[in-house]
């Protein structure tokens, strides 16, 4: 019986360095779920076919199941927990609840964190640059029309949260 090497890796997880002994051929999504008990990435095709393991590798969009966990030694990685602030939802989170754009939610963190990159990416999507943006994530359940208005509500949201300007703190006037 031959035993493999591991190799010590380092890889900040939704902010925080973790560390791990992993063996060479270990992928990203079993280190993320096996090693690290983030179960919210999910294992659908291997093949990176349904993107149901899609996260952020240094804010780009990956599917976990192409990458080697050797491979994100010293990288950010983001995903589905790394999401919400708290017990506050993301937006993207909070639309697809109240646009009905999950049904079992198999897909539904791949699906978000895809959509969080396409806004990222592309803050005011049409309709056809969301469908297009998440191609290569699939749902079997809802069709994709409330999904689209998931992202759409979300991306209203989001946009109007960044043109909303800080409050400025109002500064004692100083007697003479």
């Amino acid at each position: 019986m031959t035993t493999m090497t591991t190799q010590h890796i380092t890889v900040t997880v939704n902010g925080e360095a973790r560390e791990a002994d992993v063996e060479p051929r270990l992928l990203l999504v079993h280190l993320l779920r096996d090693t690290f008990g983030l179960t919210g990435t999910h294992v659908g095709c291997d093949t990176s076919n349904c993107g149901a393991c899609t996260i952020q590798v240094d804010g780009a969009s990956a599917k976990s199941c192409t990458l080697l966990a050797v491979q994100a030694d010293g990288r950010q990685v983001r995903t589905i927990e790394g999401m919400a602030d708290g017990a506050t939802l993301h937006p993207l989170q909070q639309a697809f609840w109240d646009q009905h754009g999950l049904q079992c939610g198999f897909c539904t963190p791949g699906m978000i964190m895809q959509a969080d990159w396409l806004l990222h990416e592309n803050p005011a999507p049409s309709e056809v640059e969301i469908r297009e943006g998440i191609s290569g994530n699939l749902c079997r359940c809802t069709g994709y029309v409330n999904i689209v208005k998931a992202i759409q509500q979300a991306a209203g949201e989001m946009q109007a949260t960044a043109a909303t300007p800080e409050p400025v703190a109002e500064t004692a006037a100083i007697a003479s």
